[in-house]
């Protein structure tokens, strides 16, 4: 009997540590993840928590960079990589719109992981008279040449303050580096960016000066227009930016760069421990640059984002009780939008396949506005 009892218990034993075994190896042994260029921020931020990963599972990640968004989501889209760190190519490719506004792209099914908040504002020179963003009409605003990421948010901000387009003056920049330094040659009045960009300092530094124009969060009328132009961002209060006073804050949007994203079809429970591994992980990739804090899961696991959280996220994400009735309501939202984009493209398609690319891309934006104003 004792000797029953000894082997009943050796067993229990080794059925436990088969099962702590089984629960380590929750996360992958290896993993493919693809990110912005080697320098950027993506890039940088992806190696962190992958090192991380590394140091407290084991787990071995080889980040594939790329300088386009086709290059960090082809991986993805066909089985190549795990994850990829996006920028807003996610929020294009999930609709259908401008580069993947083509017959052999539309519309893809993505999900969130998780992304860090990222604020941007309409951000101009000092003596160009534009305290607000009513204020730009009639100004010059730098936009970047084939560079949607970073005029839709633009064009979305100017909606805050009721302008359109055609409401300033769109001065074009052949590169970022070009329309962000522009203000500083006063070539142009103001443009759309994160504030901590370095050619801010130069503004800040130079003789025109520097000034954030408000995005206040009690202001529903404008966030109501901002949010019909680009319905992934939401009020943020920022306190590094270049220039600004220390202890004063400055009034912005939050959009996430970089978004881990995968595809709709990933394993709830493969998402659930990869969340779970960046959660743990935290304080080992936290001091990884100076943005890296606010992957802390209450700001990196909230909505709004481009695309809607993976089911996994959210499991994981309700257990810690970072998840309200709110935000599913806007995930809810959020793939309800995703999916008359799908079916909007699935009647579009075949009956459009004749036209030029050019002319078929119009065609199809036109019709994704017209599917986007008809949603609530």
């Amino acid at each position: 009997m004792d000797t029953k009892i000894r082997f009943g218990a050796a067993l229990a034993g080794l059925m436990a540590l088969s099962m702590g075994s089984a629960a380590a190896q929750e996360l992958p042994g290896t993993m493919v993840w693809t990110s912005y260029d080697v320098g950027s921020a993506g890039y940088a931020e992806a190696s962190a928590i992958a090192d991380a990963f590394g140091r407290e599972f084991g787990t071995r990640v080889r980040i594939q960079p790329s300088g386009s968004g086709i290059g960090r989501l082809q991986p993805l889209l066909q089985g190549r990589a795990d994850y990829a760190f996006l920028a807003t190519e996610a929020f294009f490719v999930a609709e259908g719109a401008y580069d993947f506004a083509k017959p052999d792209w539309g519309p893809h099914n993505l999900r969130a992981v998780a992304g860090r908040p990222a604020g941007i504002t309409l951000i101009a020179a000092g003596d160009a008279g534009i305290n607000t963003v009513e204020d730009a009409r009639g100004k010059r605003i730098a936009f970047v040449a084939g560079n949607p990421s970073v005029n839709v948010k633009c064009e979305a901000i100017l909606a805050f303050g009721g302008l359109t387009l055609d409401d300033v003056e769109v001065i074009t920049f052949p590169t970022y580096s070009s329309a962000m330094s522009s203000m500083t040659r006063n070539e142009s009045d103001a443009t759309c960016t994160t504030p901590t960009t370095s050619q801010l300092y130069e503004l800040a530094e130079s003789p025109r000066g520097i000034q954030y124009a408000p995005l206040e969060a009690d202001n529903k009328e404008g966030w109501d227009k901002l949010l019909k132009v680009l319905p992934i961002m939401a009020p943020s209060d920022e306190d590094v930016a270049a220039g600004l006073p220390e202890g004063e804050i400055a009034k912005m949007a939050a959009y996430r760069y970089p978004v881990i994203t995968t595809t709709a079809e990933k394993s709830a429970d493969e998402v659930y421990a990869f969340i779970k591994a960046l959660d743990e992980t935290y304080d080992l990739y936290k001091d990884g640059t100076a943005a890296m804090k606010r992957w802390s899961l209450d700001m990196s696991g909230k909505p709004a984002i481009d695309v809607p959280f993976h089911e996994g996220a959210v499991r994981y994400l309700k257990e810690k009780g970072i998840w309200t009735d709110e935000d599913e309501v806007w995930n809810q939202k959020r793939i309800e939008r995703m999916d008359a984009m799908a079916k909007a493209w699935e009647e579009f398609k075949p009956q459009n396949e004749s036209m030029s690319e050019e002319d078929y891309t119009e065609a199809w934006m036109a019709k994704r506005a017209e599917v986007a104003a008809g949603l609530n």
